[in-house]
């Protein structure tokens, strides 16, 4: 039975030995914040933070992630991208901003002021089916402005 540290607070877990760290997430922790969209890794709607690096929890198994911190949308809640990406109207659907949001929190914290092509490596794994990257752009540009 694996323990994992999700947002500072520790579960233990059970399941079977193929069980994703989304599906435990979601249906084990109540943490529907993170989203499962292709399930095979492509789209990053479902990234989390695995000891602070973006990791795709639709194709990692809950296993292999054993005692590391694990961060989802629900433990960033408080963080300015939040609102930043509702400031600088980032989101249409929704449905990609968890995952937009974890990745750029580590871009920020990792490059407090990146530039236009930083962002875009940075955050070439997350789709966003309705075209909001220029907002997205806006929104993390201007967290990295309020740093300043």
């Amino acid at each position: 039975m694996p323990e994992l540290v999700v947002n500072g607070e520790r579960h233990d877990v059970e399941g079977p030995a193929m069980r994703t760290l989304a599906e435990t997430l979601r249906e084990d922790l109540g943490l529907t914040g993170t989203k499962i969209a292709c399930g095979e890794g492509h789209c990053g709607a479902c990234t989390v933070l695995v000891d602070g690096a973006p990791t795709l929890s639709c194709i990692t198994l809950v296993h292999a992630v054993g005692d590391r911190e694990v961060t989802t949308i629900e433990g960033l809640r408080d963080h300015p991208l939040v609102d930043a990406f509702v400031r600088a109207d980032a989101l249409q659907c929704g449905f990609c901003t968890p995952g937009q949001i974890v990745s750029a929190s580590a871009l920020v914290r990792d490059q407090p002021e990146p530039a236009r092509d930083d962002i875009r490596h940075a955050m070439a794994g997350n789709l966003c089916r309705c075209g909001t990257y220029p907002k997205i752009e806006e929104a993390i540009l201007a967290v990295a402005a309020d740093a300043d």
